[in-house]
């Protein structure tokens, strides 16, 4: 091109992305503005009065609320859902306690190797009823080998605290109680524990919450099985005196480094080996009001064999001035957890990145990692036919990305239309390469074509029906897959109607057990399960969709194998990443539009359902034990027949 019509087209090109960060960045403050709120909304006083509003608005108020919801089938959906949730309630809480032939069973039980536990209990203040409902839940353990470690700071007022305690470690010699001279806070006072305790294993208890009875049994069970050194387990908040009355239920992934740098997922009830503190302290009190969260990343980074266990087996009380109440009761520990994070981080040699709160909680993070140069990015675009389709997908990356050292690569394949032939001809911007690919469409042996002409240090496999929304969508994907740890980075995809096609993907999920997507058809701005659409997370595979990764592991992994012509060839392709080591990253921070299924046209439905029978059979043949394991992030106790974490009905 002329170095006049260069200028012109780069000055044109420059107003364009300046329009986008413009845009990018009121989204975000309209984004911040709903977060802001959401937070009245929950204010007790807005709470309190809500039977005045309800009054007032009735069915107006019903109407704005299907709306909100996504119409009315969001609104029955989510009425499903509540009652799906609180059917399953039932299964959980007392009913899920040992009978009498369980409990003689795991108390008779032999292990081989039975270690002394040592649960961990700070004092301060405690009511009288928790004190009572704490220590009982301990004593009704059906694994015996442990001892109750209790450090009181309660102040004068609160004598009767070790009054209480007088009496049950008279009564039962594994309760040690110790008065200490001064408070010294959630963390000296646990560190004061940590120095009576005598067991191989501690555990971290608050002196509100209540245990189930098998907790220990189960730990006690996967240390000999597993060789657990750290553990823990699923959690409820819960209202007054009864466990039943559940307000959340918490189940959670297996161990996952970027769920937890994004959020204290593990949080409770925390069980460690004792030689994982060898030569630092349990908590710090730099870090008090987000102090586990400190000490979990420390830790889970020493440990070898971290093992989560799928049952619901800690209960936390909710009540005022409780954390689990509202974390504003506890403001400082914002910041505590922010800082948390950016130790870790830095120890893990990570600089210049941000950590900044989400509109899902305070605590809950984004973090923009920081670039490492300007490595090129090859965008790869199988394309047939559907000129529209393909021109506003490269149009999007043209105008809209602020990333700019990048390069689109167009396979076609079998297309018969003059209109792309006259779009090709007249190809918008010198950095869009075409190639030609020949032979019966076959996904992977056409991306895998096109990356051998690469020049990018990374590579971008996107479909020709997307457009992007995201301006900073490849630096959201590249400061993962830069990164050593990570293999396949995945993009938040909606449908024209803003609802969600993809946000990470699940092995043995959906119809044909064999891989589905999350949150599916869930409104653009929904939170997601316990936040989970709000922070960059670990997950066993991401759609072919648009899933960036380095090109050097995807030629040492051979590409996309090519018996998955059309299906699971992108799962395929991350579940080999994780053989490898790798972890699979979503993020939420980079949203794209999927149109789906225009890129080909539709096969006939007898030959589409052979084809996907045929590939879904090589593909749970293939990777069975992992299929049999069950999908790490994915709580087993979730249904593999819905995508919106619906508890599965025992």
């Amino acid at each position: 091109m002329s170095d006049n019509y260069k200028e012109l087209y780069e000055k044109e090109r420059d107003k364009n992305r300046e329009a986008a960060i413009r845009i990018a960045r009121l989204e975000e403050e309209n984004s911040s503005l709903s977060y802001r709120l959401d937070r009245i909304h929950n204010n007790p006083i807005w709470r309190h009065t809500k039977w005045i509003r309800d009054l007032m608005l009735k069915t107006g108020k019903l109407k704005t609320r299907i709306k909100n919801l996504g119409g009315l089938k969001g609104f029955l959906s989510k009425v499903a859902y509540k009652i799906r949730e609180a059917k399953a309630k039932k299964s959980y809480g007392k009913k899920s306690f040992p009978d009498a032939a369980r409990r003689a069973y795991e108390e008779g039980f032999e292990f081989e190797y039975k270690p002394l536990i040592s649960i961990l209990v700070p004092l301060y203040n405690t009511p009288v009823e928790f004190l009572i409902q704490m220590v009982d839940s301990v004593k009704a353990q059906t694994y015996k080998n442990w001892e109750l470690v209790l450090a009181d700071g309660s102040d004068n007022d609160h004598r009767y605290v070790g009054e209480f305690f007088e009496g049950q470690s008279g009564a039962d010699k594994r309760i040690r109680y110790r008065k200490l001279k001064e408070n010294l806070g959630i963390s000296g006072n646990t560190n004061e524990c940590v120095a009576d305790a005598k067991g191989e294993y501690l555990a971290l208890f608050d002196h509100d919450d209540i245990l189930h009875p098998s907790v220990l049994f189960e730990y006690v069970k996967a240390i000999n099985e597993k060789n657990a050194d750290y553990l823990y387990c699923d959690e409820t908040t819960f209202k007054g005196n009864n466990i039943d009355k559940m307000i959340t239920m918490h189940f959670k992934p297996d161990y996952a480094i970027d769920n937890l740098r994004a959020n204290n997922y593990i949080c409770h009830f925390s069980c460690f080996k004792r030689e994982l503190l060898e030569g630092t302290e349990l908590f710090r009190s730099q870090f008090d009001g987000s102090q586990d969260h400190d000490m979990i990343l420390r830790l889970t980074d020493r440990a070898r064999n971290i093992v989560h266990v799928p049952k619901l087996m800690y209960y936390w009380r909710s009540h005022s001035g409780s954390t689990a109440k509202d974390i504003g009761a506890k403001s400082y520990a914002i910041e505590a957890a922010k800082g948390a994070v950016a130790d870790h981080l830095s120890s893990k040699g990570f600089k210049n990145f941000e950590i900044s709160s989400t509109r899902a909680f305070e605590t809950i993070f984004r973090i923009r990692y920081e670039l490492i140069g300007h490595p090129k990015v090859s965008i790869i675009i199988p394309n047939k036919d559907h000129r529209e389709d393909l021109e506003r997908c490269i149009d999007s990356i043209l105008n809209r990305s602020t990333y700019d050292n990048f390069e689109i690569i167009i396979v076609e394949n079998n297309s018969s239309t003059t209109d792309i032939e006259d779009y090709y001809r007249k190809l918008p911007d010198p950095r869009i390469k075409l190639l030609r690919y020949v032979g019966d469409f076959n996904y992977s042996r056409i991306n895998n074509y096109g990356v051998e002409y690469a020049d990018g240090q990374y590579v971008v496999l996107l479909n020709n029906d997307t457009q992007v929304i995201t301006p900073g969508w490849m630096e959201e994907m590249l400061m993962y897959a830069q990164r050593k740890d990570v293999g396949a980075v995945g993009a938040k995809l909606l449908y024209a109607d803003r609802t969600i096609q993809h946000a990470g993907v699940v092995i043995g999920l959906g119809a044909h057990r064999t891989a589905g997507h999350t949150h599916y058809g869930k409104s653009y701005d929904n939170l997601g399960y316990m936040g989970r659409l709000c922070y960059a997370q670990d997950v066993t595979a991401v759609t072919g969709a648009c899933l960036m990764v380095a090109k050097h592991l995807y030629t040492k992994l051979g590409g996309l194998d090519d018996h998955f012509a059309v299906s699971l060839n992108d799962v395929d392709f991350c579940l080999r990443l994780r053989r490898q080591g790798f972890l699979n990253v979503f993020t939420p921070f980079a949203e794209l539009y999927h149109f789906e299924s225009k890129s080909r046209g539709l096969d006939d439905s007898g030959k589409n359902a052979e084809r996907y029978n045929k590939e879904s059979a090589f593909f749970k043949k293939k990777w069975a034990a992992e299929l049999e394991a069950g999908d790490p992030y994915f709580n087993p106790n979730f249904s593999l027949d819905r995508s919106d974490y619906s508890v599965r009905i025992c």
